[in-house]
């Protein structure tokens, strides 16, 4: 084939409609993502006997996302609605924003609603909040400690 046959189309030339669109939705950045955090979330979900299989279905009604907070922390979290309606999902996600607000984190621009919906951005930057609160920030309190236990 010739490449400067003026018939043969190039990828870059094709209309939006046709190209791969899950390619270009999700980059190989998010995939590990979703990856890392889907580890990292089921490390903590598994001492409550239970995991995640896909990060965006499996938080979308709030459940497991309450109970990693509660794993996590240590806490125990409002009492979650068990319907399954949209209203009870965005609830009991909005219990886990409010636990984690209380806790002094700002989440920017991420609501209940996307969460619920299955945003994959939005849910993989909520986890990336949780792991900053409660895994590098505990990290550097203990750090601390250790630090001044050896000055004494």
């Amino acid at each position: 084939m010739d490449h400067y046959d003026s018939q043969q189309t190039n990828d870059y030339m094709q209309p939006e409609e046709d190209w791969d669109r899950d390619l270009l939705l999700d980059p190989a950045w998010e995939k590990q993502q979703r990856k890392t955090f889907t580890a990292w979330c089921n490390s903590h979900l598994r001492k409550a006997g239970t995991q995640i299989e896909n990060i965006e279905e499996d938080f979308r009604d709030g459940l497991k996302l309450m109970l990693l907070l509660e794993v996590i922390s240590g806490e125990r979290l409002a009492k979650p609605e068990r319907g399954k309606m949209r209203v009870h999902k965005i609830s009991n996600v909005n219990k886990a924003l409010d636990f984690i607000a209380s806790k002094g984190v700002k989440l920017v621009s991420i609501g209940a609603e996307e969460i619920v919906d299955g945003n994959v951005k939005m849910t993989l930057g909520m986890i990336w909040t949780i792991i900053l609160r409660f895994a590098i920030q505990d990290i550097s309190v203990e750090a601390g400690r250790m630090a001044s236990a050896s000055v004494l």
